[in-house]
């Protein structure tokens, strides 16, 4: 596993560099691990098998690798599954990918609805906040599915301390909705919006929420 190996080259490091100095032992070992995940990390991103998807922006995915290694490692992610949103995007094009990284390869990308206070076509605002019915950025860990009035829907908890913390409290789900769709698009120029949720393609959200549930990672972006 990649924390793993991490861990293993910081612990060679450490042993091969015992007449250094304390600060400067510090400052290799860190600049070592930083230097160790940027490989990784362009590697797996250069050898993704894309299955006819296209790729998401590179720097988009740094961000949400790196953040999922760390969630990995601390054990409140269980799945090798990252669901990637990235809202600098229009809400016209399919903005959200969901990655095998043990298979390192994109299974889905998909349309995906921001809240109808965020903005319009493109999402510009985001709130932690109830009854804002906007969208929160950061990360998630995918959580129970159940039946709601949006029909089977996927909870999701909010790990970016208030930036998304009450993700729960305010319902904002994974689930789909009749106005994400090309169709829609057509008729009105832009994506519906919903209350803050994470609104998918009826005709995909079954097959997305059964493989991203229970303790996934979910990445929404945006440089806000």
């Amino acid at each position: 596993m990649f924390y793993k190996i991490i861990s293993l080259l910081l612990i060679g490091f450490y042993t091969t560099s015992i007449d250094l100095p304390i600060s400067e032992k510090s400052k290799n070992m860190v600049f070592s691990a930083s230097n160790t995940i940027e490989v990784n990390v362009e590697n797996i991103y250069n050898n993704l098998i894309t299955n006819n998807f296209n790729l998401p922006k590179k720097e988009t995915f740094t961000k949400a690798l790196k953040g999922y290694f760390e969630l990995k490692e601390s054990g409140v992610i269980k799945k090798e599954i990252l669901t990637l949103v990235d809202y600098t995007l229009s809400s016209n094009q399919n903005r959200l990918w969901v990655i095998d990284l043990k298979n390192n390869c994109i299974l889905f990308q998909s349309l995906v609805a921001h809240g109808r206070n965020s903005g319009e076509e493109f999402a510009g605002k985001f709130s932690n906040t109830p009854e804002s019915y906007k969208s929160s950025l950061g990360f998630y860990v995918t959580g129970e599915t159940y039946f709601g009035k949006h029909g089977y829907s996927l909870r999701l908890d909010g790990l970016d301390k208030g930036v998304n913390s009450n993700a729960r409290d305010r319902a904002i789900v994974v689930h789909g909705a009749d106005y994400v769709s090309k169709t829609f698009i057509n008729q009105n120029g832009r994506l519906g919006r919903s209350l803050g949720c994470f609104a998918l393609p009826q005709e995909l959200k079954k097959e997305v929420i059964d493989i991203i549930k229970d303790k996934s990672c979910l990445f929404a972006y945006c440089p806000a």
